[in-house]
């Protein structure tokens, strides 16, 4: 399975599954897999990870992009 990471905003879709880390799981670095709703990110790149809602209501920034 090939990963990117969710730095760059155009790689990011709704729909597509990522693993985000949720802002109280960052000292852990524990990953929350689900569907991306809705883009929250409005500059093209950031250097943590683009910020999104998963279908769900997860926010977090995105890690990496499963294809």
């Amino acid at each position: 399975m090939y990963t990117m990471d969710g730095r760059k905003r155009s790689d990011i879709k709704p729909g597509v599954r990522v693993r985000v880390v949720q802002k109280q799981d960052q000292p852990t670095g524990k990953l929350t897999e689900g569907t991306v709703e809705r883009i929250l990110t409005n500059s093209a790149t950031h250097p943590h990870g683009i910020k999104v809602r998963l279908t769900g209501g997860v926010v977090g920034r995105v890690k990496e992009i499963l294809a």
